[in-house]
C-alpha cells in the first residue's frame, strides 16, 4: 500500500520521538505535531491497519520494520536536505521546512544522486 505524505510525518515523528525517549504514545506525536487527539487517533489506527506500526495495552507505539524503513528514510531526507540548503545560505528554520515538503515527493533516483554529490564535498 502506498503511503501519502501525512503517514509518512506522522511515521517520522514517531522515529524521531523514540530516538529522544524510551516510549511513545499518540499523546506524544498529537503534541510534538500539534495534531489534536481525534487526528492523531485516526492516523495511528490507519497506520496499525496498514502493519506499520503496533501498540502495546498500555497504548505504547512502536514502529514495524516497514514502518521503521519509511521513518527512516524520511528522516535521511530530511536531515540531508535541511543541510544541504543551509550550507547553501539559506536560514536553518527556512531549510527545514523546505526540507519537509521535498522530502516526500522527491525520486529515489534524485535523492541519490544529490545525496552522493553532497556527500562528495
Amino acid at each position: 500500500m502506498a503511503l501519502q505524505e501525512s503517514g509518512e510525518m506522522y511515521l517520522e515523528t514517531i522515529y524521531i520521538l523514540l530516538k529522544e525517549n524510551p516510549t511513545v504514545r499518540a499523546i506524544d506525536v498529537g503534541e510534538h505535531m500539534g495534531f489534536s487527539k481525534p487526528s492523531v487517533s485516526r492516523a495511528m489506527g490507519l497506520l496499525r491497519d496498514s502493519g506499520y506500526i503496533t501498540t502495546d495495552g498500555s497504548g505504547y507505539i512502536s514502529l514495524t520494520d516497514s514502518g521503521r524503513q519509511i521513518a527512516e528514510k524520511i528522516y535521511e531526507r530530511h536531515t540531508l536536505l535541511t543541510e544541504m540548503f543551509v550550507s547553501l545560505g539559506v536560514a536553518r528554520e527556512t531549510a527545514a521546512e523546505d526540507a519537509c515538503k521535498i522530502e516526500h515527493v522527491i525520486s529515489e533516483d534524485t535523492f541519490s544522486a544529490l545525496k552522493a554529490h553532497f556527500r562528495q564535498k
